[in-house]
């Protein structure tokens, strides 16, 4: 009984060691590093990098087909945590990128809550039948709200 135990316990002990060594030597999963950019992405899916949402765009980043700094909602503070995790120099948003935040015209604003429903970061606060307006400091600019807005009272202001 003894040496039975003792021969599993050793089996183990040099699978442990064998999965140990291959975890160091063999190379990173290109699906764990998409995952680590995807996870650092605001998740807005808002398509203003050209791809239908966050995670194609993490998978085209992680491939070299795309640049780091398409994602204007992420800003220069998901850039700079993009850079550092891909061993990428640190540059500024694409030129075409222009962060922004939603401005609502209050005095257009009829409550309807569609603006509401569509952002993905909870910026709009407003009741059934009451003005909305958006907290202009958890809006990540990702235009969601625009269009669902049937008074067309939503605009996108750029950032200073």
């Amino acid at each position: 009984m003894l040496t039975a135990v003792l021969t599993i316990a050793a089996i183990s002990l040099l699978a442990g060691l064998g999965l140990s060594f291959a975890t160091r030597r063999l190379p990173a999963n290109d699906g764990d590093l998409v995952e680590q950019v995807n996870d650092l992405l605001p998740q807005t899916q808002c398509a203003q990098c050209g791809y239908a949402g966050c995670r194609p765009y993490a998978v085209a980043v992680v491939a070299g087909s795309a640049a780091i700094n398409l994602c204007p909602p992420g800003g220069e503070d998901t850039l700079g945590r993009l850079a550092d995790l891909l061993g990428r120099d640190r540059i500024p948003l694409a030129e075409s990128v222009v962060p922004a935040v939603a401005v609502i015209d209050e005095s257009l604003c009829i409550g309807c809550t569609h603006c509401r429903n569509a952002c993905p970061v909870d910026a709009i606060v407003g009741a059934h039948q009451l003005m909305h307006t958006v907290i202009e400091t958890e809006c990540t600019g990702c235009e969601l709200c625009v269009a669902p807005c049937p008074v067309d009272c939503i605009s996108m202001r750029p950032l200073p």
